[in-house]
């Protein structure tokens, strides 16, 4: 516990010494959490990040997410505590796959989830996060063909919802993608009065089976809002600790106890204070990479 104590102490004083912010996604281990200026969903984050007077960025996240703030921000310096933490689903759409696919479809416009690189984001019209991607979608115009990149099932669950034809991506995140309508349908049996949560990343049957759909953000707003005191949470686990801190006296019940993203688990309150000590390890963005993903991003930014 002194060490623990010791730790969060000089994190906070050197982030004041540093003029530094630190953003934390929703899925992050708890102490990470604890010592976040801001706790949020990848929108949220990308436009804390944006709007920020603070000189250093500490993204306690993965790197696609510290990539999107070194996009909006380039005068800051961006900092990712763990480098080696990625997104298995942003790994599964390279821009030269895209761009060859662009070229199958002329004319096309290509969405893309936050969660692709920034060089992808460079060969796409508009980003979106799983809180926007129906908004984003609807806003498009109706006589072109849309790409949507690389979530197949947040693709379907937006299609479904807007009405609208697009050629999917065959990419998925692992975590959503191996829950099982039988894991909701077990834990359901054991809290029959349980409200089910479940977030788009998740296989179609799965969302059937919701009582409501929604980004992290848009569940925690769910909960906190909803009378009842019981709730089956389909997503990744790092969001029971915001659960339980911002709804006392309800439960919470993971949908399984597979729903873990090692990634998001890899930063340490360690790696923060080395962040904030060294100023490493630094995300950059190329500036001809930059200048597009640029455009893409604040697309995304400008739907309401």
């Amino acid at each position: 516990m002194a060490i623990h104590e010791q730790l969060v102490k000089e994190i906070m004083q050197l982030k004041q010494q540093r003029n530094a912010i630190i953003l934390s996604h929703v899925y992050q281990p708890p102490e990470i959490q604890e010592v976040a200026d801001l706790v949020g969903d990848s929108l949220e984050l990308s436009r804390r990040a944006a709007a920020t007077d603070a000189g250093v960025i500490v993204f306690c996240g993965v790197h696609f997410m510290a990539e999107s703030a070194a996009v909006l921000s380039p005068e800051k310096i961006v900092l990712l505590p763990e480098a080696n933490a990625g997104c298995p689903m942003a790994d599964m759409v390279t821009a030269e796959a895209l761009r060859a696919k662009k070229n199958n479809l002329p004319g096309a416009q290509v969405v893309c989830y936050v969660n692709t690189s920034a060089e992808v984001k460079a060969e796409c019209d508009i980003a979106c996060t799983s809180a926007n991607a129906v908004q984003v979608v609807t806003s498009l115009p109706t006589d072109r063909p849309i790409i949507f990149v690389p979530d197949k099932n947040l693709g379907r669950y937006v299609a479904r919802q807007s009405g609208r034809t697009m050629n999917i991506w065959e990419g998925c995140c692992p975590i959503h993608d191996q829950l099982s309508a039988d894991d909701v349908l077990k834990v359901k049996s054991e809290h029959p009065k349980a409200l089910v949560l479940v977030h788009p990343e998740c296989r179609p049957e799965v969302v059937e089976l919701a009582d409501h759909v929604a980004s992290t953000t848009g569940m925690l707003r769910f909960a906190r809002e909803s009378q009842n005191k019981e709730f089956i949470v389909a997503t990744e686990k790092g969001i029971l600790h915001q659960l339980n801190k911002q709804c006392p006296g309800k439960s919470f019940y993971p949908a399984s106890d597979k729903l873990v993203c090692r990634d998001m688990k890899s930063i340490t309150l360690e790696m923060v204070l080395h962040s904030l000590q060294t100023l490493e390890p630094r995300v950059t963005v190329t500036a001809v990479v930059r200048e597009r993903a640029l455009k893409c991003l604040e697309k995304m930014l400008a739907v309401q």
